[in-house]
């Protein structure tokens, strides 16, 4: 793979996802791919949009820390990754903390957020299950200076 070849990342982040599901049971890819196109509509650069594909892989168990350390990607992308990358137990302000110091990964979860709050997608989850995100949504939002 070189460096940013998009068709690339896109494709390995398909194949790391595809067997997970979204709450409410769609594939998974489908809101990495819709988080990748809001980082290119957001006007982000061709390394926050591999991150962009690539933005949930550690968290998720899709690829290790060890192999994301060993990619064919710039450190930049790795930096974003790892930067919107939640560690079990982290207080939410040192993961907002850890966003707005990497550069680029701002971008990467506001668009990550967006799709997660998309009325379209919420309206396939239970009552308690929507209220509950919107509320941890909205509250990260804040944190990052996001306007919603």
């Amino acid at each position: 793979m070189t460096a940013l070849d998009l068709a690339a990342v896109e494709a390995l982040a398909r194949r790391a996802h595809a067997a997970q599901t979204d709450k409410a049971g769609r594939p998974y890819t489908d809101h990495l791919a819709a988080v990748a196109e809001g980082v290119r509509q957001r006007g982000g650069s061709d390394a926050q949009i591999a991150a962009a594909w690539l933005h949930d892989a550690v968290e998720d168990g899709a690829v290790s820390e060890e192999w994301l350390a060993a990619a064919e990607l710039p450190g930049e992308v790795k930096d974003m990754i790892l930067a919107v990358t939640k560690r079990p137990g982290e207080p939410p302000e040192a993961y907002v903390a850890r966003i707005l110091a990497t550069p680029g990964a701002l971008l990467i979860k506001e668009s990550d957020l967006a799709h997660n709050s998309d009325p379209e997608r919420a309206k396939e989850l239970d009552e308690p299950t929507r209220v509950r995100l919107a509320a941890k949504y909205a509250r990260m939002r804040s944190l990052l200076g996001i306007e919603a």
